[in-house]
């Protein structure tokens, strides 16, 4: 795909989900949840290989089967295969999504209505929201929009400028079975192994590059000195430079002490300034639509620069 079509394919893509969000029904992705519980019924184990087959049989054919039926449409008309590779990118991203589950908590907060600013987070979030007062509310918040921002957004924007619908369709399937089997507890700690350490990979330079993004756009020194200190003790290593990022750029503290099934977990400090209120959710929110929209003019001028050295 040249870099024209990858523009204008890319741009299609993000105007879709602008324009609708999510589909509210039958999304891809509901049906291949239905196919990793059926895999994981036939093939579950206490095995890391096991896991692995799993994870193959799930992933890889289609994927493949996406590549392939991008070289067929583009074969057959240019204008059809940029409409299917303009929604396989819908598919795979998320940021209106992101934005119509974070910004009702900072609605919320704002108008001081706590019970449900706990509720709508406790939609983004796996901690015990019930335990968290409006600033934890409003720091689990922002937490969840920088770092879906790597794994919605950016991450899938990557694997389509790389690979086409194929690496779309790789990158969000992956990151799926991540969040169904990356679990370190007794019934996935093996089985789960492949899912998590692959979803690992493919989001180790995205992650990167969503942290240079941010630091890009908000308070670049602040941001970096963040993320040479304060990602090393993170757990993720993807997470960790992401929203230790994030947090500098936005100068607002965020990470601490939160509670999971009852027990408050000590987790590293991150970023520094200002306490989270509800203007750190939406400007977390803002920093990643400006991210995603400045990585669409990046794609753009290499497009123009292509099209003029072509000339």
């Amino acid at each position: 795909m040249s870099a024209q079509a990858l523009a204008w394919t890319m741009f299609g893509g993000a105007l879709l989900d602008a324009a609708f969000g999510e589909p509210r029904r039958a999304h891809p992705l509901v049906a291949f949840g239905r196919l990793a519980r059926a895999l994981e019924t036939a093939l579950h184990a206490d095995s890391r290989a096991r896991g692995l087959a799993a994870w193959t049989l799930a992933v890889l054919p289609l994927s493949a089967a996406a590549g392939w039926l991008q070289l067929a449409l583009w074969g057959a008309s240019p204008w059809l295969g940029g409409a299917y590779a303009a929604l396989a990118l819908y598919f795979a991203i998320g940021l209106r999504s992101l934005r119509e589950h974070a910004a009702p908590v900072a609605a919320a907060l704002q108008a001081g209505r706590l019970e449900d600013a706990r509720a709508a987070v406790g939609r983004i979030v796996s901690r015990d929201t019930h335990a968290l007062d409006a600033e934890r509310v409003a720091a689990a918040a922002t937490e969840s929009v920088l770092e879906n921002g790597s794994d919605a957004v950016f991450a899938a924007l990557f694997w389509f400028a790389l690979l086409g619908p194929a690496g779309a369709v790789l990158y969000r399937l992956s990151n799926t079975l991540d969040a169904m089997w990356g679990y370190r507890n007794p019934r996935y700690e093996r089985f789960g192994w492949a899912a998590a350490r692959i979803d690992d990979a493919l989001n180790w330079v995205p992650a990167r590059l969503t942290a240079l993004t941010y630091a890009a756009l908000g308070d670049g020194r602040c941001a970096l000195r963040c993320w040479r200190t304060q990602a090393p003790t993170w757990d993720s290593p993807n997470a960790g430079p992401v929203m230790a990022a994030g947090a500098g750029a936005l100068r607002v503290r965020l990470g601490g002490a939160a509670p999971y099934e009852g027990v408050w977990e000590a987790r590293p400090l991150l970023g520094e300034g200002a306490a989270p209120d509800a203007g750190s959710v939406r400007r977390a929110l803002a920093l990643v639509e400006r991210g995603a929209w400045l990585w669409l003019l990046i794609v753009a001028v290499v497009a123009v620069l292509e099209w003029r050295h072509a000339g």
